[in-house]
Order: C-alpha cells, then structure tokens, then sequence
C-alpha cells in the first residue's frame, strides 16, 4: 500500500512543484515505485517531466471524474521506477466542474485506491490555493509535505494551511498527519535566510527536515528542459539535496512514527 503525500503551500514560489518533481524523483531512484500526481491546473509537474499539457488527451482530471486510472493515462516520469498522472488544460475548469459530482471531496482518494497497491509511495503536488483540489489532495494523502522558502515573509499564510489540515482531519481524514516542513531556495550568503530557517525550526520544531535545498541556477533551469534535476545535472548540489531529502524522509518513515 502506498505511503501518499500531498505536497501543499498555498503561497506561490516556493518550491513546491520543483519539490515534487525532484523528491518523487529521488525515491524512485532508491528503487521505490513511485507516482507523481499533478494536480495543479498549471500542469508545472507535467512540464517539468518534458510533457506538453496541450498535448496530453487524458489526465488526472478524467480519472477523478472516473474514479479509475486506466494504465493508458499514466506517463513515464523519465527516470526508473517514475510514473506520472499528468495534468492539462481540463483541469483549470475542474474547481467549478467537481462541485456537481456526489463526493467532489474524495474524489481523488478513490481514484489513488485503483493503483494504490501498485506504488511505495505516491506524491500529489497540489496547486498554489486551498480550493476544492487541494482539499482532495489532503482527503486522499496520508501525510502532508510543506515547502517553505527561505525568504521575507516565509511563514505568512502557514496557519491557513494549517487550520485547513486540522478541518480535514476532522472531516474528511481523520489519519492525515503533518509529514513534515522543507527549506527550500536557501543561500547562505544572506542573513536573512539564516533567520528564516531559525524561525522555521522553532515554529514547527522536529517536523523540518535537517536537509535544505539550496537556491540553485542548475535547479531553477532543469524544468525548461523537461528534466529533474536528476537528468539535468546529476552531479549538482541541488541534485545531492533532493537526493538526501529522499533518504531523509525513508528513513524517517522506518525508524520514527510521524504525529
């Protein structure tokens, strides 16, 4: 059975698509079958993996629709053991279209239940709001992964998010846990990230991951060319951190329970 992770922050630029792509990719490197889910309607996961949503027939708002995901639907997430549900131009309209369908909340949670024995872990990255998407990208996971960019104003808006998970948990998932807080764009050279990621640990405390992903030229060019960063630029610091950010979180999830 899958472990699912929805990866939420309803602030934009901060990381999040870059971290689903390169952190889905890093576990299924570890030999891990993994699902990428693109649920944000920008279809950046889908981009980024060097797909061009315009061109993508089907995608993960069909099999919500369905509550199936037929294997025709899935891509190839261009690194070994990847899989991707892609996202395309049907998603944008989904917000309003959802709404007049029995259950729109669970929607995905019953989709991800026809390939979840399939996969270790499954990981949705879910668009910059709190709209009915992300909702059922926290109703369907069983944790939550939140990127957080070590920069001016890095906490403002966190409590929304998290009062939408505690809403969830007790309506829609009553399990759903708080996998944990990552640093990402981090510079050393400025203070102010310094003093962000301070703020950060003594906000969330042990749930932020020790590895942070540094600001990266490398990083920030790999989704032009359709690539993770493994791809792009293997031997990059970038594509070390992802790599531990992964080993990171397996290993947490083996050797101490998440609450």
């Amino acid at each position: 059975m899958a472990h699912k992770i929805a990866v939420a922050n309803q602030k934009g630029g901060v990381g999040k698509t870059t971290t689903s792509i390169n952190l889905a990719s890093a576990i299924a490197l570890t030999g891990c079958r993994t699902l990428l889910v693109d649920l944000d309607p920008q279809a950046h996961a889908t981009l980024g993996l060097g797909y061009d949503k315009r061109e993508i027939r089907r995608s993960v708002y069909d099999a919500m629709v369905e509550e199936n995901v037929p294997p025709g639907m899935l891509l190839n997430g261009k690194v070994p053991n990847l899989d991707l549900l892609p996202a395309n131009i049907a998603l944008a309209g989904s917000e309003v279209e959802l709404v007049s369908l029995p259950d729109r909340e669970v929607r995905l949670r019953r989709t991800l239940a026809t390939v979840d024995a399939d996969y270790g872990h499954i990981l949705i990255d879910c668009p910059p709001s709190l709209g009915l998407l992300t909702l059922n990208a926290l109703a369907a996971a069983d944790a939550v992964l939140i990127p957080v960019q070590c920069e001016y104003y890095a906490i403002e808006g966190l409590s929304r998010l998290l009062e939408t998970i505690n809403i969830v948990r007790q309506t829609l998932n009553p399990t759903l846990e708080l996998e944990g807080v990552v640093l990402t764009m981090y510079s050393s050279r400025l203070n102010l990230a310094q003093q962000v990621v301070s703020e950060v640990k003594n906000y969330f405390g042990a749930k932020v991951f020790a590895t942070v992903i540094p600001r990266n030229v490398r990083l920030a060019e790999a989704p032009s060319f359709g690539k993770s960063i493994f791809q792009y630029e293997p031997s990059s610091l970038a594509a070390l951190a992802y790599r531990t950010l992964g080993e990171e979180l397996l290993r947490r999830r083996t050797t101490e329970p998440v609450s």
